[in-house]
């Protein structure tokens, strides 16, 4: 079984293992306003968790190199995802950005908006969904270099534990000359506004 199939629970063993939350939480799930709940979080599920279907990658694999030597670099900023915390299965809400500069070729800017998402849509840890798009988009596109910022906050930490809202987690991963030039690390901030205090 690849890593990109659904493991081998059907949809009724699902279900039934909402049931048992919900009675764990102190709720009677055959209550007319419960009836229909283990139904609707497995369909969330599958949206939620839609990632684990897809090879990020193949987003990445059809390029264009007619781009008259275009070689500066190229972001996208801003862009909206919603994940869940590996640790609480809580949500994780942000914004991702992410830049590129380019050898000979680009992809798609939508393209770069459906790796976030397919990354974001397993369960994570901030700290890792950072490296794995930057390393996707370094794999498969190959260029000069590669930055992803990401900006998000933690529902595990706002509606439980600390209860402290209000807060977000930046995460940076830097590759290539984003990594090794100070100027070019530099321009990607600016662009996305981390340099002037923009968030």
């Amino acid at each position: 079984m690849s890593e990109h199939e659904p493991h081998d629970v059907t949809r009724e063993q699902a279900e039934e293992a909402v049931r048992t939350l919900l009675r764990w939480a102190g709720e009677n799930p055959e209550r007319e306003g419960l009836l229909d709940t283990p139904r609707r979080v497995v369909k969330a599920y599958r949206d939620w968790f839609s990632g684990y279907q897809i090879d990020p990658g193949e987003y990445l694999r059809r390029t264009f190199e007619e781009v008259a030597g275009y070689d500066e670099m190229v972001v996208l900023r801003d862009i909206e995802f919603e994940s869940h915390c590996e640790h609480h299965m809580a949500p994780i809400i942000g914004r991702a950005h992410v830049g590129y500069l380019p050898t000979n070729r680009v992809v798609g800017i939508s393209k770069l908006a459906r790796v976030v998402d397919a990354y974001a849509r397993r369960f994570q840890v901030q700290e890792k969904m950072t490296a794995e798009i930057a390393r996707c988009i370094q794999d498969n596109l190959q260029p000069v270099g590669v930055a992803v910022v990401i900006d998000a906050s933690h529902e595990c930490m706002t509606t439980r534990g600390v209860h402290k809202r209000g807060v977000s987690m930046i995460t940076s991963q830097m590759l290539g000359s984003f990594r090794d030039d100070a100027r070019t690390r530099s321009e990607f901030l600016d662009f996305i506004g981390i340099n002037r205090g923009k968030r």
